[in-house]
């Protein structure tokens, strides 16, 4: 019967500090399918896309619950062992085991096999090992071609325990999705599939001798799950007017979880991947085919789109704007009551935010250090890392600053700056979000009338299109009916003025409208260039 590694106490803390740590830095997190998680004692292989450095694998750790699982056991880039830094203590009390990567050996002189001899010695005894099977981390918005070397371990553990007829092993495959990865209190999905279980009876397959054919279908099926929940893109544009497609389909306001949206967006992306590369010059007999005519119509609607989104983006506006227009009249009433709201906020804030200030100084000195050492596509990875140690130090050395500048009330205040701090961000977020739409409002005046008549008729024509298109991809054709039956509490509408208040100052979250808010003073839209990873 297999046995399992007891959790240390130094990875008991490490979690519970960063589960703190990262429901402040991300605004929402949402776990889906959290029950699909192999219990402790059986031997699991967690894999997960990679593209947000160290802070992927602290998802991770914070996201499995100790009911499931007592820990996992992770892995990381040689380079960040023995150094004297806060993220090297932080990796090495972990447990995690080192791997050399080819990248950081130009001579070649890559030696794993005693990383994965002890890998195999981990999962023999039932324990949970965690491994990125792209390889390295990376801001891209595609997943880069899986390593064997998830599956290569699968077999080399069924072949050590082919004598024990009753050993399983589970490969379970975790896609996560970053709102906006590197932005303060953006959201985060972490989606758990059905593991794949594998046994040395049912999968003699994976037993030595080996064919590589099988390996390479093992990870085949790990890229299919992994892509299946999150965003696989071949470029930005692509991921930035799928969202656009699945706000216009899911107005603001939709009562729909994370994880629901994410889904309606890849959706769109998806259906867009196909046609990105037809050519809208064809002639009349080859218009006349049925498929062709409906990737025509797609591709038209994916330029449209974008050139609707170019347009929202120069005017600093958001869709909801135009779906639903305002007289002038109406719209100096909401500039003046944002306006207010958003000075009252800043006002009960101020306390607070001194506290606050350091730590944001800090992270924004660190962070804008870091980003001049290497281009987007090798930096930008990591800047959430960046962020949360910086912060969490930060944090720390504020606390306690604050506790002895107050000794004589420690007792008090040991409490009490937590407190403070966190509900001094829960109100300036609802003061960034008041002045995001007062400014909103008034670039909305500042357009002609002529201008935003015409952009609101081809709103009309856009969204008949989309929502054609949604009934070919078989999506809902009455969102908001169908995810407020479906149960979306994590955003929507609000219903009625005890379920404002109620809502509106919750303690836990800030009631979110829409899933692509971050605290910044514009609504954050846009990702890099292309042209800036075209090499990777």
């Amino acid at each position: 019967m297999a046995t399992y590694t007891p959790v240390t106490w130094s990875y008991v803390l490490i979690r519970l500090l960063f589960r703190f740590v990262l429901k402040i830095f991300y605004g929402t997190i949402v776990v889906e399918n959290a029950n699909l998680i192999p219990e402790t004692g059986k031997a699991c292989i967690v894999c997960a896309n990679h593209t947000n450095s160290l802070t992927d694998a602290l998802l991770l750790v914070t996201s499995v619950p100790e009911t499931r699982r007592n820990m996992l056991r992770l892995t990381a880039k040689a380079t960040q062992f023995g150094r004297r830094t806060f993220t090297s203590w932080l990796i090495e009390s972990a447990g995690t085991v080192p791997l050399q990567r080819k990248r950081d050996h130009p001579d070649g002189s890559v030696d794993n096999s005693q990383v994965m001899a002890k890998l195999v010695d981990a999962l023999a005894l039932g324990d949970a090992v965690c491994l990125f099977p792209e390889g390295l981390s990376r801001y891209h918005p595609s997943l880069a071609p899986l390593r064997t070397g998830v599956a290569r371990l699968a077999s080399d553990v069924l072949d050590r325990m082919r004598n024990d007829p009753g050993f399983e092993i589970y490969i379970l495959n975790c896609s996560i999705t970053y709102m906006h990865r590197q932005h303060f209190r953006s959201d985060v999905l972490v989606t758990f599939h059905p593991p794949l279980k594998y046994t040395p009876k049912e999968n003699p397959e994976l037993l030595k001798p080996v064919d590589f054919a099988q390996i390479r279908s093992v990870t085949a099926n790990m890229h299919r799950q992994i892509s299946s929940g999150t965003f696989d893109s071949p470029s930005w544009s692509l991921i930035r007017i799928s969202k656009l497609a699945a706000r216009i389909y899911s107005p603001l306001g939709t009562r729909m979880t994370l994880g629901d949206h994410v889904r309606v967006a890849r959706a769109f992306l998806e259906a867009f991947k196909t046609v990105q590369n037809v050519s809208l010059d064809v002639s009349e007999d080859e218009g006349d085919d049925g498929e062709l005519h409906v990737a025509i119509e797609a591709k038209h609607l994916l330029e449209d789109l974008k050139a609707y989104q170019d347009q929202l983006s120069a005017w600093g506006i958001k869709d909801d704007r135009i779906r639903r227009p305002l007289s002038r009249r109406k719209i100096l009433y909401r500039m003046t009551i944002r306006l207010m709201w958003l000075l009252s906020l800043f006002a009960v804030s101020t306390p607070g935010l001194l506290l606050w200030l350091p730590i944001f100084a800090t992270t924004f000195y660190a962070v804008h250090n870091f980003t001049k050492t290497g281009p987007i596509f090798d930096t930008w990875d990591e800047i959430a890392q960046y962020k949360l140690i910086y912060g969490l130090m930060s944090g720390i050395m504020v606390w306690f600053s604050a506790v002895a500048f107050t000794f004589p009330i420690a007792y008090i205040t040991i409490w009490a700056i937590p407190v403070l701090m966190w509900m001094t961000l829960r109100w300036f977020e609802d003061a960034i979000s008041s002045f995001r739409a007062f400014t909103a409002l008034y670039r909305l005046l500042m357009i002609g009338r002529p201008m935003l008549k015409k952009i609101c008729e081809d709103r009309v024509s856009l969204h008949s299109r989309v929502m054609n298109l949604a009934v070919r991809l078989e999506l809902p054709s009455d969102p908001e009916l169908h995810y407020a039956e479906k149960g979306g509490k994590e955003k929507g509408r609000i219903r009625g003025k005890w379920d404002s208040g109620k809502r509106y100052f919750s303690i836990t979250r800030r009631r979110k409208r829409d899933w692509n808010e971050t605290l910044r003073l514009y609504d954050k839209v846009d990702y890099p260039d292309d042209d800036l990873f075209a090499s990777i």
